[in-house]
């Protein structure tokens, strides 16, 4: 039921702010001021070379759930619908293996007559680290795989969906699942060592954010805003922090969800939240360092010396890291749903809900460059290597590589 809700916020939600789902709602005279923002020419934009694309089946449609790609030792892992795991090569786009790891079947939707939900398959993943790709499904089984061949070294189920990136770290494998609560598992063979259990509010946006690591810790963002630090040995917790109050006259006034990428530094966390906060918080005991009113449904990038994130509304924001005053706010974007920045060398990356790829300039948040990567959307976060490739996949599973030209 709770999963049910959640779906329904997601499509309520982004019927507001794009006009992909318009059609399914009707014609009225508001409907121009809700369409995405038109798109301003760009003067003298930047060149963006596209070195590969592959097309890896269907992605996650519309599951909402922003499965981005992992990268690890120069190779790019995804998942697909199908309930498959791909490894590529992110030097050549050249496929490297690909292993079936659960069913994937689909369920007819009553209301609009097509394949829409699917009854099993993957919704959470991937990680990759340590020789290990792990992936999450929707009856809550966890795979991991060995990296470099794609054999499967286990399988364990969880109590519920994992809808969020696995955690991989040289002694635990952190889950999160969809009902709340955080397991720590064996890298060797799967086996539960620990498990965090909370409770969830009753209505909350669609998705899980992903645990982070810090030292000896991870940080767990909730649905009813607020971030936990537990231990990774045992799962203990050792703080926690309200970054929004869920307050509100209704269920979705209340909607605090911290579902996009937390960033951690050397003295902070960094959280975002749908209520329309952003806080940084010391690492070692939560202490709020900074807090401003400007959140987002997707998160934030850290870099030396601001934060950079897209609110609701579809604005892109950088936020000084040490005070969190306003750096710039660029609004050429509004209404097209943005997914979490990238940094590409000097620019910020954000797609949309149109397929495109924006570029930002970091130290005025000018618009420096545009691409489509398709008519489809893009909800994964874009993902940078250390060589400065930027890899993008939309939610019908196309994948592509762009470097910056000179």
């Amino acid at each position: 039921m709770l999963r049910r809700m959640s779906l329904w916020v997601l499509v309520v939600v982004m019927a507001t702010g794009c006009s992909t789902f318009s059609g399914l709602f009707g014609k009225n005279e508001k409907k121009a001021a809700k369409e995405p923002a038109a798109l301003v020419q760009i003067t003298a934009p930047i060149r963006i070379q596209k070195l590969w694309t592959v097309s890896l089946g269907g992605g996650e449609g519309m599951l909402g759930l922003r499965q981005k790609p992992a990268l690890d030792g120069g190779n790019i892992y995804v998942v697909d619908d199908g309930g498959r795991v791909h490894a590529v090569d992110s030097r050549t786009g050249r496929s490297l293996w690909r292993t079936s790891v659960v069913s994937s079947e689909s369920r007819r939707s009553w209301k609009f007559w097509k394949k829409q939900a699917r009854a099993t398959g993957l919704t959470g993943g991937p990680a990759a680290a340590n020789g290990l790709v792990v992936v999450g499904g929707r009856n809550g089984e966890v795979v991991a795989l060995e990296a470099g061949s794609g054999q499967i070294r286990w399988t364990k189920k969880v109590s519920s969906a994992v809808i969020a990136s696995p955690l991989i770290t040289p002694d635990r494998i952190i889950v999160r699942s969809n009902d709340g609560r955080v397991f720590g598992l064996d890298p060797v063979d799967g086996s539960r060592k620990w498990v965090f259990d909370r409770g969830l509010p009753t209505l909350s946006v669609r998705g899980n954010s992903s645990p982070v690591l810090g030292q000896g810790i991870t940080y767990i963002g909730y649905d009813d805003g607020s971030v936990i630090a537990l231990r990774i040995e045992d799962g203990l917790r050792v703080w926690e922090q309200i970054v929004a109050e869920p307050d509100g006259r209704t269920e979705l006034d209340r909607m605090a969800d911290i579902d996009g990428e937390m960033q951690v530094g050397a003295d902070e966390v960094v959280a975002t939240s749908y209520h329309g906060t952003t806080m940084s918080m010391r690492n070692s005991n939560g202490a709020p360092l900074w807090a401003r009113d400007v959140g987002s449904h997707s998160g934030v990038a850290l870099l030396a010396d601001k934060v950079v994130l897209a609110d609701k509304a579809g604005n892109v924001w950088a936020l000084d890291r040490n005070s969190g005053a306003d750096i710039w706010k660029q609004d050429a974007l509004q209404r097209r749903w943005l997914t979490t920045p990238a940094i590409q060398g000097d620019f910020a990356v954000v797609g949309d809900v149109e397929g495109y790829l924006h570029w930002l300039r970091l130290d005025n948040g000018q618009l420096a460059g545009r691409i489509r990567v398709e008519k489809g959307l893009i909800r994964a976060t874009p993902q940078v290597s250390e060589e400065g490739v930027l890899f993008a996949l939309s939610t019908d599973g196309k994948l592509v590589a762009y470097s910056l030209g000179q």
